[in-house]
């Protein structure tokens, strides 16, 4: 329980980080500066401290440069401190052989699934994350909606973003994530890939 509160943490700090660099790539863009991700790199922080801004949007850039560097002291530690938890948890560590699935994503998936026995089948562990598609029938005809989105919300974050990294990597992945990309939205694919990583991990 203590370890899902080191989790989860982490995640509201990640998130706050993540709307400070939204703050400061807004001040770039306005200035005609466009790096994405290069942004945060040595060169990019330093062109961004060198951005001519008037006065309330140049103390807007240093009160966020400030959050951003308070922010990334407070995150290091909790990665690290995930990265030893899951190294400590054999079931951890076994889920990490699977491309795409890291300490964070392996730990999350242990802790919130608990004993996989309690699950017959992988449908059902996927039911329990909120990663299959409402149904709704009438008159003999089955119609499926969006998915349920029940249970744990930073896991299946988490089993989303994995999956985009395994279908990188994992070439059944890859090929099943691009068939479904052909007849279906790429965030239908996307889910589809997260439910299908769910279940081999299970």
């Amino acid at each position: 329980r203590d370890r899902r509160q080191l989790l989860i943490h982490r995640h509201k700090l990640v998130e706050i980080r993540a709307r400070v660099k939204n703050g400061l790539q807004h001040l770039a863009l306005n200035q005609g500066v466009q790096k994405k991700q290069r942004l945060w790199s040595q060169a990019g922080l330093e062109t961004l401290r060198q951005l001519p801004l008037r006065r309330w949007a140049s103390r807007r850039r240093e009160d966020l440069l400030g959050l951003l560097q308070g922010l990334s002291q407070q995150i290091a530690p909790l990665d690290q401190a995930v990265v030893e938890a899951a190294e400590q948890n054999p079931s951890a560590r076994l889920l990490m052989t699977q491309p795409g699935v890291g300490p964070i994503t392996a730990l999350a998936f242990v802790l919130t699934i608990g004993e996989v026995s309690r699950f017959p089948r992988g449908k059902q562990v996927a039911s329990y994350l909120g990663l299959i598609p409402r149904e709704h029938s009438s008159a003999g005809r089955q119609k499926l909606g969006a998915i349920s989105k029940q249970g744990n919300r930073l896991l299946r974050m988490l089993l989303v973003e994995a999956a985009q990294v395994a279908v990188r990597y994992d070439p059944g992945f890859r090929r099943e994530y691009l068939h479904r990309c052909h007849s279906k939205p790429k965030a239908v694919a996307k889910v589809a890939a997260a439910r299908k990583l769910a279940v081999r991990l299970y």
